[in-house]
């Protein structure tokens, strides 16, 4: 008779020795945040060739795992959790929800149906009302967490393809501007729709939606024989943080019985300041909603949020029954998370969510979140009093554009001139910039977003611009 094999079970005394080795790495390497480089990338591509490997048959020390990880491996990365970062969309990180994630993986509880941890399942529920009372949302919607944006979206539009659509839905048509997010025209393919039937609408000179191009659209498309279904507005778009007309969006979609979306991945959030109700007036209109906790709430990667204000249709979306599943809820106060997305195994991510805003209250995030409105707006302020700094695209939240501009060049030469100025910044890694194209210009964009960064650090990256457009100007 074989002897079982508990090698996989830890005693209590070796569990307490692996936490207590990472928990003093991980604080060593929180605590260092403000000091490291905002990005060190350079050698990266030595670094991850070292680390291509065979299966391991035969363990190693953890001491020696972490020192791996925290000497050799983290480093070599965006500093996406430092004071620094000021590119694409910053995720915080709040050691809050760390802790979470540890004793949620660690209890290992199901939650993807009700009756498997009622309790469990409760608070993440409570989260999702909780999100949708920020947004102005009604007691009938409903929600699910999300790894991210992404398949939030795709979720919504899945729900709205069942909803608006027949069964034979390949005449449905979709509206975007040029500036939404690419991951709808992903999350569009995904649902079944040809790319072609993604409609990208241009946007104005504040990067918004053109809402007569729209309408334009809509009917010729209808006039096609076509059937428009789906309108997707921007709650703070990645490039620039432009906010469309979303009162104007949702007449047109009520109008002609279109679904509208919205994407508050970045700037949802900011419905918590006064600045941001009153800039995304709207948005309590909208058909559906994604917000991303990992952005405006400064979580962890990996949160993300899809609301319906009719929590009905998500549901009619997503459920489906089979004989070795419990009875599902039908009481309104509870959920079944597999009834209303598409995942049935699912991490507890409410957790994450729910301890940060249970040890907090709401208050500080809302403070933190005006805090980065009015960096954006001391940023604005002082990149044009340096000569030659031309902003292109006005913070409606806490994401600016710019560039250096030189009458004397062509757009080619600007360009070229304004990626070398930000690699010049970068090269310093105190701060960490990127860029983008709006229309046919090459942009510096600043996004502030880390409860990390303060003025300070702010400040530093202003002056690192200041300086390198001084030498570039010589």
């Amino acid at each position: 008779m074989a002897y079982p094999d508990r090698t996989l079970e830890l005693s209590a005394d070796e569990m307490r020795e692996l936490l207590a080795e990472a928990s003093r790495r991980i604080l060593d390497h929180i605590e260092s945040l403000p000091s490291q480089p905002a990005v060190d990338i350079e050698g990266a591509d030595e670094l991850a060739r070292s680390l291509i490997e065979p299966l391991p048959e035969c363990g190693r020390p953890s001491s020696e795992l972490l020192d791996l990880l925290f000497h050799k491996i983290i480093p070599k990365s965006f500093n996406t959790a430092g004071p620094g970062y000021l590119a694409y969309i910053p995720g915080g990180g709040l050691f809050h929800s760390a802790v979470a994630d540890l004793i949620a993986s660690s209890v290992n509880r199901y939650v993807g149906v009700w009756a498997a941890a009622p309790g469990l399942v409760q608070l993440e529920t409570n989260v999702i009302r909780w999100f949708c009372q920020i947004v102005g949302y009604p007691a009938e919607a409903r929600g699910v967490l999300t790894t991210g944006g992404s398949l939030a979206g795709f979720s919504a539009i899945v729900a709205a393809r069942l909803d608006r659509l027949p069964e034979n839905f390949l005449k449905g048509t979709i509206y975007v501007s040029d500036q939404t997010h690419h991951s709808v025209q992903k999350s569009a393919v995904l649902a079944g729709f040809p790319s072609t039937h993604v409609r990208e609408i241009p946007s104005d000179e504040r990067f918004r939606i053109r809402l007569d191009l729209l309408e334009e659209r809509i009917a010729e498309d209808r006039a096609a024989g076509l059937q428009p279904f789906f309108i997707v507005g921007n709650a703070g778009t990645t490039n620039t943080g432009a906010i469309d007309d979303l009162r104007a969006l949702a007449r047109i979609a009520h109008r002609d019985h279109l679904w509208l979306h919205v994407d508050a991945a970045y700037g949802g959030f900011f419905m918590l300041t006064e600045r941001g109700r009153r800039r995304m007036a709207g948005i309590d209109l909208a058909d559906s909603l994604v917000l991303d906790p990992h952005k405006g709430l400064f979580l962890p990667y990996g949160t993300g949020c899809l609301l319906v204000r009719d929590g009905e249709k998500l549901r009619r979306a997503h459920s489906q029954s089979a004989a070795y599943m419990p009875a599902m809820q039908r009481d309104t106060d509870f959920v079944d998370f597999c009834e209303i997305s598409p995942e049935l195994s699912r991490s507890f991510r409410g957790l994450g969510v729910w301890l940060p805003l249970k040890m907090h209250g709401i208050e500080p995030f809302r403070r933190n979140l005006d805090e980065k409105l009015n960096l954006a707006e001391k940023a604005v302020k002082d990149l044009r009093a340096i000569d030659g700094i031309e902003i292109l695209a006005e913070p409606q939240l806490s994401i600016l554009a710019f560039r250096l501009h030189k009458p004397a060049l062509d757009q080619h030469s600007l360009n070229a001139l304004n990626r070398e100025l930000m690699a010049r910044v970068n090269s310093r890694r105190r701060v960490y910039l990127t860029g983008t194209m709006l229309r046919d210009c090459f942009a510096i964009r600043i996004c502030i977003l880390s409860f990390r960064t303060h003025e300070e650090r702010l400040q530093m990256g202003l002056d690192d611009i200041r300086d390198v457009v001084h030498s570039l100007s010589k």
